[in-house]
């Protein structure tokens, strides 16, 4: 199983052998410091694969390389940052 995640404009979407299996969406501030991850979906055909965890990774690490902060509306985005308190520096 094959699986990579790239960006989008308005999301993170996580590919398993091509085919996309789930996205981050996200909005990013006006100022373009702050991104507001505020929606988490894995297809149904996917799920308890565990994609939502290198989705969820790949995207707040790129999201710091770009040097932004995060507000985390999304339940499962809040979830992983407070589980992995080395995320907890991107909050805004």
């Amino acid at each position: 199983m094959a699986q990579s995640v790239r960006k989008k404009i308005d999301r993170f979407v996580i590919e398993v052998d091509g085919q996309e299996a789930g996205f981050a969406a996200f909005v990013d501030s006006p100022e373009g410091d702050v991104r507001d991850f505020n929606h988490t979906v894995v297809d149904s055909d996917f799920r308890g694969q565990g994609l939502s965890r290198p989705l969820i990774t790949e995207a707040l690490d790129a999201t710091h390389e770009e040097g932004m902060k995060i507000k985390a509306t999304c339940s499962a985005v809040a979830g992983f940052v407070e589980k992995n308190p080395e995320y907890q520096d991107l909050l805004a």
